[in-house]
Formats: C-alpha cells, structure tokens, sequence
C-alpha cells in the first residue's frame, strides 16, 4: 500500500510534447496525497481500534468462558451439597425410627412388668381381704361364745 508520502515524493518524467502540465500535475497530486493521508491515516486509526476492540472482545470471552466454568462448579457443588443433606436426612430418620422402635419396646416391656405387678398387687390384696374376713369371722365367732357363757 502506497503511503501519503510515497504520493507526495513521486516524480514523473516531463515530455516536450503533448505532456502534462506541472503545475496542474502537482495541484492534483497535493489534493490526493491531503486525501489519501486522511484515508491512511483513517484506515490506521480504524486497524488500531479494531485491534482494540478484537483485544476487548477476547477478554470478555474469557470473563464469559470464566463464569460459564464458575456456574458449572457453583451447580455442581450446589448437587452435592443436596445429595449430602439428602442422604444424611435419610440417615436421621432411620436412627430417630430406630430410637422411636426402641423406645416402644422399651415402654411396652415396662407397661407388662407393670400389668404383672398390678396382677401381683390384687391377688395380694385379694389373699388379704380373704384372710380378714376368716379372722373377722373367727372374732366373730368368739364374741358369740363369750355371749353365750355371760
């Protein structure tokens, strides 16, 4: 590519007949090389944007890439996580249902020693009340003699 100053320095031969005219050749050439520097130097300022932002772009591909990869991570963790609690919620329940069992049995062994001791209590209270009665009676019986001999 031709630069502003390339234009401006070219030199063409000059011929005796029919040629050009100089200062019109040089006019021209001025104007185009003003022009042509403009657009060069457009066409530079245009590259080292556009570089710029080719640069802008790739950083923002890589944050974008960074937090595609941290989303990943943070979802796969978030999985986990849940499937930890989940299994350890499994496992308080089991031992909550394990207790509660044991507890059962445990209360229901007690409510039979003490069935069995009520049991116990009343055929007690009934050989009592039994043995009372026979020893009320035989009061009774020596109250009725005694009366007799008065």
């Amino acid at each position: 590519m031709l630069t502003p100053l390339d234009i401006e320095n070219k030199k063409f031969s000059k011929q005796m007949v029919n040629g050009y005219n100089v200062d019109e050749v040089d006019d021209f050439l001025d104007e185009l090389t003003s022009d042509y520097e403009k657009l060069y130097k457009e066409t530079n300022e245009s590259r080292a944007k556009l570089e710029e932002l080719n640069n802008s772009l790739e950083k923002y591909r890589n944050i974008e890439n960074t937090l595609q990869s941290t989303l990943m991570m943070a979802q796969t963790t978030a999985e986990e996580v849940k499937s930890v609690a989940q299994k350890e919620a499994e496992q308080i329940i089991k031992n909550a249902q394990t207790e509660a069992r044991a507890s059962v049995e445990e209360l229901n062994s007690e409510v039979l020693a003490k069935k069995k001791e009520l049991e116990e209590i009343k055929k007690q209270v009934d050989v009592y009340k039994a043995k009372m009665e026979a020893l009320l009676i035989s009061q009774l019986e020596l109250l009725k003699d005694i009366n007799k001999e008065d």
